[in-house]
């Protein structure tokens, strides 16, 4: 029933997205020109479109699908909450979900992290983030007014509102809104010299230093150095500067633990969760702060030392019921304590790939895998053409410029697992080959 109600819609879906939609990260001059893959449901670490086609879902419905789609805990969990309220606000409210999720959130946090703050986006938890460095020192009054300026890492990605912006480095999304920025310090990811050139220039200066810790997700998955994100903390510490961290790409199991700053013992001032907080159902962000950046904000009223920033579906209750029952998936299917071995396959199969000669270079950590193919033409969108050749073997991936990621949902079977890197082999070398062939020319 579902199949032929889907293909009954799935020219009028097409045909209102060509009229109407505006795709995120898309030239709508070449989507225009293609027929969309229309979804219409989802089962397990499966996609299915509108002809009843499966697909594993590569990238995790960009990388915050946990548990698979439509997992019996969590539906029932969203179902419970909508029998009770779906929305209500948190100016002067609380509710369970909220107060509960907090006190979860905070319990598998990083020593030092005690309090919660609700958004709806990563690049919302990154702004709160930001504000909140900021505000922080400007409110401890005297020389600490001068730390305004933020350290930030080159090729950096935390979204794509302004202020995230301010603290990116990818030239391709963030330059041509310049104008609009506040100027920051960059540092490549294990550039000590770098760093601590900017530290001894500007170190009374600096509110905070903002990371992606252990890897670089939109600058094509850059895995740092062993040790960085440790001697980062360190020099933080060491010029009374905080640290933030985006967790948003990393959190949750990603690079094979909870967070990827546990693998260094890293406690951060700051942290940036997103993605996949609700398991990849609702649009649920959180920042996570130390007690003493919660009391640089205590006072009078008439103080002003409130934290002036709320929108209004502020710690939806849908959304927080979502990741408590991911958090309770989590530990009941052993989730993180699983990915051991599917680590493991990955990196087998990754050698292989690795060594075909379309593949310049493979970066991974944990289930975050990106497969460098070179620099090429940019008119040939070579990663675009694996995509469309993975979709025909069964595989949703999207890539970065010429860099395909693969970062399927963590509950992912062995066996799909293991289809999935099969699948992208031969959709790099049938979309190499396609490119490289020769243009025929008519007689």
């Amino acid at each position: 029933m579902i199949r032929d109600h889907a293909e009954s819609i799935a020219p009028t879906v097409a045909q209102l997205d060509h009229d109407h939609l505006w795709h995120p990260f898309t030239q709508q001059r070449g989507w225009v020109d293609e027929q969309p893959l229309v979804i219409s449901a989802a089962a397990g670490t499966d996609l299915i479109d509108s002809e009843g086609n499966h697909y594993i879902d590569g990238v995790a419905s960009l990388w915050c699908n946990v548990h698979g789609h439509r997992h019996p805990t969590i539906d029932a969990a969203i179902r419970d909450q909508l029998d009770r309220v779906a929305h209500s606000t948190m100016l002067g409210l609380t509710h369970g979900p909220a107060a509960e999720l907090a006190a979860r959130l905070i319990e598998l946090a990083p020593p030092g992290l005690s309090r919660v703050f609700y958004s709806e986006s990563g690049s919302s938890a990154v702004e709160i983030a930001l504000k909140l460095a900021y505000q922080y020192w400007q409110q401890c009054g005297g020389q600490h007014r001068r730390r305004t300026g933020f350290i930030c890492l080159g090729d950096g990605y935390h979204g794509d509102t302004l202020g995230a912006v301010s603290v990116g480095g990818i030239e391709l999304f963030h330059s041509v809104y310049e104008p609009l920025l506040f100027q920051t310090h960059r540092v490549a990811a294990g550039d000590l010299v770098g760093l601590d050139r900017i530290l001894d220039l500007h170190g009374e200066d600096i509110a905070a230093m903002i990371v992606e810790p252990l890897v670089q997700g939109a600058a094509g998955i850059k895995v740092h150095p062993p040790g960085w994100l440790a001697t980062v903390r360190k020099r933080c510490d060491a010029h009374a500067i905080l640290l933030i961290v985006d967790e948003v790409a990393t959190g949750f199991g990603r690079t094979g633990t909870m967070f990827a700053c546990e693998q260094e013992r890293v406690s951060p001032d700051l942290m940036c969760l997103g993605k996949g907080l609700t398991g990849g159902y609702l649009p649920l962000a959180a920042t996570l702060a130390s007690e003493r950046i919660y009391a640089g904000f205590l006072g009078e009223h008439t103080d002003f030392r409130t934290f002036f920033h709320g929108h209004t579906f502020t710690g939806n209750p849908l959304g927080c019921a979502a990741a408590i029952a991911s958090l309770d998936v989590f530990k009941s299917e052993q989730t993180v304590l699983r990915l051991e071995a599917k680590i493991e396959l990955v990196e087998r199969r990754l050698a292989d790939i690795a060594a075909m000669p379309e593949v310049a270079e493979v970066r991974s950590r944990g289930m975050m895998i990106g497969i460098d193919l070179g620099e090429h033409d940019q008119a040939l969108r070579l990663g675009h053409r694996v995509s469309l050749e993975a979709r025909r073997r069964g595989a949703i991936i999207r890539p970065l410029g010429d860099v395909i990621v693969l970062m399927p949902p963590l509950a992912i079977s062995h066996s799909d697992l293991d289809r999935l890197l099969t699948i992208t082999a031969a959709s790099i070398e049938a979309a190499v080959g396609a490119a490289s062939a020769p243009t025929l020319v008519a007689a």
